[in-house]
């Protein structure tokens, strides 16, 4: 079922957004060469907690899975898609990592994502990493009350599909604000004018995830780390918006 938030809770979401955004940030550059990701992840649980909010994965557990998420903080490196675990792996230069964080602040939800270069990387990950940033700035865009999340979708996988790469198939953005994840299912790829209407007072997580492959996707056995089945990189970006009478607020800033 779809949610609309009050304007007491969407006061109470930026402030949860703020801080989000202010976390991830920090934890974004600590993320160099040599780091553990586990590190990573301390430091965001850290700081979620000292600014009085929750880990919004940490043991998380959506329908159907056989386990709860074990961090705070999802680590996804080069061909890692998202839900990365983190663990005694160490950052290398080259390596490119999504960053993905939720936070649970005066008892909402905000999600947010980046993805970060370690040192020196490629031309093709600049790319990748700037088109998943772009996607998402794009899909933002397209949200206004009466349009629908098929506008948002097609509107991510034109951009991306015209910069040579494609979207990720079977993950998607989603709404966000009660739980971690609501309705609707948000996919980066579909048809304009398909799919539910976009109403004032929603709050959604709009993720792009993009890669040079085919988009296909692949579970490891740890059952949380969505990798591509091609092995080639992929990028994540995501913000949770507002939907105002005058288009998206990002509350994750």
């Amino acid at each position: 079922m779809i949610t609309i938030k009050t304007p007491q809770e969407i006061s109470a979401l930026k402030e949860g957004g703020k801080i989000l955004a202010e976390v991830l940030t920090v934890v974004a550059e600590k993320a160099v060469a040599g780091v553990k990701t586990f590190e990573l992840d301390t430091l965001a649980y850290e700081m979620i907690t000292k600014a009085g909010g929750k880990p919004a994965f940490l043991h998380y557990q959506p329908e159907g899975s056989p386990s709860d998420y074990p961090a705070s903080l999802c680590v996804s490196i080069n061909d890692e898609i998202v839900h990365g675990i983190p663990s005694d792996r160490r950052l290398k230069n080259g390596d490119i990592v999504g960053l993905d964080l939720g936070l649970e602040y005066k008892g909402l939800f905000t999600d947010m994502a980046v993805t970060v270069a370690v040192g020196k990387i490629s031309t093709e990950d600049k790319k990748l990493i700037n088109v998943a940033k772009q996607a998402l700035a794009i899909g933002i865009n397209a949200i206004k009350p009466g349009a629908k999340i098929g506008d948002v979708s097609y509107s991510i996988e034109s951009y991306v599909k015209k910069e040579g790469l494609n979207v990720v198939r079977g993950l998607a953005g989603h709404g966000v604000g009660y739980s971690p994840h609501e309705d609707p299912f948000i996919p980066n790829y579909g048809k304009a004018g398909a799919g539910e209407t976009i109403e004032e007072g929603m709050v959604l997580a709009i993720e792009p995830m993009v890669t040079a492959g085919s988009g296909a996707i692949k579970l490891l056995s740890d059952d949380w780390t969505f990798v591509t089945k091609t092995g080639l990189r992929s990028s994540h970006f995501e913000h949770t918006v507002v939907v105002t009478a005058k288009g998206a607020e990002i509350l994750t800033k």
